[in-house]
């Protein structure tokens, strides 16, 4: 007796929904990137033509009006110390992003470059490019 499948595979993949999956998660991610703002707190940065390629983790923030935020959180300068060593912990060899606007006087930003370097922070000057 000769049995005849009926059933035949096809060993044959189509990749159209996959790649359109990928295009449609491509999209997304561009969209969700640019709403992504790492600094909340708008700063007049001073203009630079080079940029450093250091990674830091965190960021200080000194307004115009002298209030200091680690983050987007708002500390006084007596706090800043202690609140730079909560969230930094015992990591060693730590970057520390420095955002001044660039109205606030000089004194203002060795104060805070003193408390990154008796703590052996290193500081990265953040500017706006040229």
């Amino acid at each position: 007796m000769a049995l005849k499948r009926r059933n035949i595979v096809n060993p044959s993949f189509s990749m159209s929904s996959m790649t359109d999956i990928v295009f449609l998660l491509l999209i997304f991610f561009m969209i969700t990137s640019t709403l992504v703002s790492p600094n909340a707190i708008k700063l007049m940065l001073p203009q630079s033509t080079q940029q450093t390629s250091a990674k830091a983790v965190t960021s200080v923030s000194i307004t115009q009006n002298l209030n200091y935020y680690i983050e987007s959180r708002r500390v006084s300068f007596n706090q800043l110390e202690a609140a730079l060593q909560e969230r930094i912990g015992d990591k060693i060899d730590v970057y520390i992003s420095l955002h001044v606007d660039e109205n606030v006087p000089m004194k203002e930003v060795v104060k805070v470059m003193n408390i990154a370097k008796n703590n052996d922070y290193k500081v990265i000057l953040a500017t706006r490019a040229r």
